[in-house]
């Protein structure tokens, strides 16, 4: 089963939380750009990975993860 995973980059304060939470290890902070706070926002490594747990979404203070089942 694969899931897109997608990050509002404008809304994410870079708090890392989501990283925190990913039993996989696929978030990460997107060092090539900056939000319009000035911030680096949160980023997938790798969505084939992603195993559509939830973690990351649920623990996401301002609710700016996305999941979505892709159907195959």
């Amino acid at each position: 089963m694969k899931f897109n995973v997608t990050f509002d980059t404008e809304g994410c304060k870079g708090c890392e939380l989501c990283m925190s939470w990913c039993k996989k290890g696929l978030i990460s902070i997107d060092k090539s750009c900056l939000n319009k706070a000035g911030v680096h926002p949160a980023m997938i490594i790798n969505k084939d990975e992603c195993v559509g747990c939830l973690n990351c979404a649920l623990m996401c203070p301002d609710a700016i993860i996305t999941i979505e089942k892709i159907e195959q």
